[in-house]
């Protein structure tokens, strides 16, 4: 079933917008996220083999864990933007970190989708990180559409795993795929919209896609025997629930087509790529900061929700990712910074698939475009020709840990400071300031993993190797300059500043922190994780 996408007249940006398809890939850590990215690369031949990326001149291995330490540890640690065709449609997926140390980027990037595809390992089903990424999509009312990944190994009953979805984050899962055979024995998928079975062949590698053979109903029986049957039976049970696909209830995040393969050996890859091209929406208007709809056809708006410097460390650029919004986005154009009212020239624009990237001319709504060497724009800008708007401001965490961060050697310290200034505006760690006149940056962090990307990045990029020293503040709350001076005065406590001006309160103890916030009600300790930053002036 297709859902067919809203939009106005039949003007070209209006059809342009029809054919975008914006959507993020979420997972827990190992459940398979981003050898699923790079396999939708390999079925809408963006890459002759999985891993690897045509580039313009000849062919580069650039995997959509383009880091070199995502690569030393096989582990997503920043979000990938990766632009291709299929189906006459253009997708822009957005590959995100599982890991929860960086769930603040996964938090942002999600900000520039449509859907998200949840991928489940089907021997672990829903985990920590699963629940807390769901919630990040629900509270932006995305709609999920669910992969049962890892098949072709051992894991637990699929059923099991329906109820644990319905139960546990309150979304009923509606299959499209069955699975014919037990997790380890993958024998392919009975098709529940046509009845038929789609069999399945493996490559070496699962380097090319597999081959797919549609087996009738009455040859499936005879070849397949009991997995046949079963599987039989439990569509039948599927059917008289009613568990189908509704488009109104998957819309509204309330239900999500459900679909089983295995990622690294392609099964049922094809699928999943063809539901998110039918299923998921197209881009719709976006509400500014006042909640008032921006029209497609307005004039071109756009929202930065994401920052990358060093993506190409030959030239140590700096790109500004930016979703289209509303209208035509076209290279050379010139725009208005909506936080500054600064015009902005937006000469090197371009489309980007990983680590790779090439200069575009225009983009539709939905289009992920990359603004190189944009130094002046930040997270959570917007972008406006003509008629002004401004977005909503994309939320930051507020810091879990802390440390104390210098250069070990004094002759680095341009470059030291180079480095923190880049991560600071990425969102790789918070960099905090004294104002009360210590020199010695302090790095806020989510996850301890966090301190190790930076310390990491400083010296392989940068040029600036750092010592980190934990210090021994436990509890962080958001504070005004009223509070923050009589929390000055306090044992245990510290008062830092981000970028943006806003405060932190920092506590030793939070038994400490717990008698202030009794004996004085009154002061501004606000504790929320999660905090809108303030305007930038």
């Amino acid at each position: 079933m297709t859902i067919a996408p809203v939009v106005a007249g039949g003007t070209e940006l209006a059809r342009e917008a029809a054919r975008r398809r914006t959507f993020a890939i979420i997972s827990h850590p190992d459940a398979g996220k981003t050898t699923l990215t790079e396999k939708f690369l390999l079925y809408a031949g963006a890459v002759a083999e999985a891993g690897a990326v045509k580039a313009r001149v000849g062919r580069r291995r650039a995997r959509s864990d383009w880091m070199e330490m995502e690569q030393e540890r096989g582990i997503s640690i920043t979000s990938t933007v990766l632009q291709f065709t299929y189906r006459d449609h253009v997708v822009n997926l957005l590959d995100t970190p599982g890991h929860r140390d960086f769930s603040e980027d996964t938090y942002r990037v999600l900000a520039a989708a449509d859907a998200a595809v949840m991928v489940l390992d089907v021997a672990k089903g829903i985990e920590d990180q699963t629940r807390k990424l769901f919630e990040v999509c629900r509270a932006r009312e995305l709609p999920i559409i669910t992969f049962l990944n890892k098949y072709d190994r051992p894991g637990r009953d699929p059923l099991e795993l329906l109820d644990e979805i319905e139960e546990q984050i309150k979304l009923r899962p509606t299959p499209v795929t069955w699975p014919v055979g037990i997790p380890g024995d993958f024998r392919g998928v009975v098709d529940r919209r046509t009845g038929t079975f789609v069999r399945y062949t493996r490559t070496v590698g699962g380097l090319t896609t597999a081959p797919e053979e549609i087996v009738e109903p009455d040859r499936a029986a005879a070849e397949e025997g009991e997995h046949w049957s079963q599987a039989l039976e439990t569509c039948a049970l599927l059917d008289e629930i009613g568990a189908d696909v509704d488009p109104k209830s998957f819309l509204s995040g309330e239900s999500s087509p459900l679909f089983v393969g295995s990622a690294l050996t392609n099964f049922g890859v094809r699928q999943l790529l063809d539901a998110v091209v039918d299923l998921s929406p197209a881009p719709a208007p976006r509400l500014d900061a006042d909640g008032a709809p921006r029209p497609l056809g307005a004039d071109f708006s756009g929202q930065v929700f994401k920052i990358q410097a060093n993506m190409d460390p030959a030239h140590r650029d700096r790109v500004a990712f930016v979703r289209v919004c509303s209208g035509r986005f076209e290279r050379g154009m010139t725009v208005t910074q909506a936080s500054t009212g600064r015009s902005f020239a937006t000469k090197y624009a371009a489309s980007v698939l990983a680590s790779e990237r090439s200069t575009i001319d225009e983009a539709f709504p939905g289009d992920v475009v990359g603004l190189v060497n944009a130094g002046e724009l930040r997270i959570g800008d917007t972008l406006y020709d003509d008629t002004p708007v401004s977005y909503p401001r994309i939320a930051s965490f507020s810091p879990e840990l802390f440390a104390s961060v210098r250069a070990r050697s004094t002759s680095r310290y341009k470059q030291f400071r180079r480095g923190l200034d880049a991560l600071d505006e990425e969102g790789v760690v918070q960099v905090l300031s004294d104002p009360g006149g210590d020199l010695t940056p302090v790095l806020g962090a989510v996850g301890q993993m966090q301190f190790e990307v930076a310390s990491h990045r400083l010296e392989h990029e940068f040029g600036a190797e750092v010592e980190l020293s934990p210090t021994p503040y436990r509890a962080v709350r958001r504070t005004d300059e009223t509070t923050a001076a009589q929390l000055r005065s306090s044992p245990g406590t510290r008062i830092l500043a981000r970028r943006d001006g806003t405060l932190l309160a920092l506590f030793e103890s939070e038994y400490w922190l717990a008698r202030l916030e009794s004996d004085h009600p009154d002061w501004c300790l606000e504790r929320s994780l999660v905090q809108e930053p303030l305007a930038r002036k």
